[in-house]
């Protein structure tokens, strides 16, 4: 007959799908029966009605059922009391505060190997919400661990583009975020009515960002892509001084109205603290899908120059793509929905490149400035 210690060891290889550590470490097992070939499983849920229990009955049943003469799994489900649910929070976030008595960033944690990216435009509409919607699930598929922060606070759209919806599971001021798509993703549109805008100044936006930051149990990250607002305005700002080890990637189109404006964006960097690691210049240009022939229609040489501008790299130029605007709409990224499409195969040409230089990052210190 098959013993406690063996449903115990198959137990612990069951994480919290939220969390993503075993079950036992969290002491989610509250008891273990066993009657000849049937086994009890008795669980703590977290919080009551949580989103995923059926996916949490499903992998304990498929860990126990696997043990020889194990016929029969039952698992039956409670929920922890408030002080269980406080030892799970400070077990998860380790206990670290910042000087206020607050939690921690993690990400400024000097043993904190995620690489955040902060995605930045000098001006809306030059599609800067798509491309990071698509890097980060171009590099999910690439076997990173990934996060989308949607920092854009008043014109949040990552939920949409990422086909991601309801609301994050929260007890003791911890966070779990959504998913979607393979990516990790909080934004303030999880919390609040989508036809309700979002009318706040300074002060509030910034401890937004500082809960996203700190108060959502991302865990271990390869990659955090920050989602910013266009311009140098307070999220910007706040973000800077949150994350003062964060790279910048700028993104533009060709004509001179957008590269501008986006020189500005990149040139904040000097002030804050951040360093542009890359342009990425989008509506490069058209392609007709009947003859091939590549149109400029914005111009040339944007992209380029603002690299030149910002002494960094064009990580790469992204061609119009009706496609890529259908698929953030319906919630189906285009390197998934299309992968073979032109804009597809660019932008995961610059997530490989992005992996590239993260590996060769990690362990060493960033520059502070240009």
């Amino acid at each position: 007959m098959v013993t406690t210690e063996q449903v115990m060891e198959a137990l612990s290889t069951v994480d919290d799908p939220e969390i993503g550590r075993p079950i036992t470490e969290l002491d989610m097992v509250a008891d273990v029966r066993i009657d000849a070939t049937v086994v009890t499983v008795n669980v703590r849920l977290t919080v009551p009605g949580c989103p995923l229990k059926d996916r949490i009955n499903a992998d304990v049943t498929a860990a126990v059922r696997a043990l020889d003469g194990v016929e029969e799994v039952a698992v039956v489900f409670g929920t922890m009391t408030e002080q269980q649910r406080a030892a799970v929070a400070a077990k998860v976030r380790g206990g670290a505060t910042d000087d206020a008595g607050q939690p921690a960033i993690p990400f400024n944690d000097v043993d904190s190997q995620t690489k955040v990216l902060a995605i930045a435009s000098g001006k809306g509409g030059v599609g800067k919400s798509s491309i990071t919607v698509n890097l980060a699930v171009a590099l999910a598929q690439q076997g990173y661990d990934v996060g989308i922060l949607d920092a854009d606070i008043w014109g949040y759209s990552i939920p949409r583009m990422l086909g991601v919806s309801g609301r994050p599971v929260a007890f003791n001021n911890m966070v779990m975020p959504l998913q979607g798509n393979g990516v990790k993703v909080i934004s303030i549109g999880f919390f609040l009515d989508s036809e309700k805008p979002v009318i706040w100044r300074g002060p509030m936006l910034h401890r937004a960002l500082q809960q996203f930051l700190a108060d959502v149990h991302w865990g271990d990250l390869d990659f955090l892509l920050c989602d910013l607002p266009p311009g140098t305005g307070d999220i910007a700002i706040s973000l800077a001084q949150m994350l003062p080890k964060a790279d910048m990637l700028v993104v533009t189109t060709p004509q001179p109205a957008a590269q501008r404006v986006a020189l500005r964006a990149g040139q904040t960097t000097a002030q804050t603290g951040m360093r542009v690691a890359g342009v990425i210049e989008n509506m490069s240009s058209f392609i007709a899908p009947d003859t091939g022939t590549e149109y400029h229609i914005f111009g040339q040489g944007g992209g380029e120059l603002l690299a030149s501008e910002l002494d960094t790299k064009l990580l790469g130029s992204i061609p119009i793509e009706p496609r890529l605007r259908e698929g953030c709409d319906s919630g189906m990224p285009l390197v998934i929905g299309d992968p073979e499409a032109p804009a597809a195969v660019r932008l995961r040409e610059i997530a490989t490149g992005l992996g590239r230089r993260s590996s060769s990052l990690v362990g060493k210190p960033l520059p502070l400035a240009i």
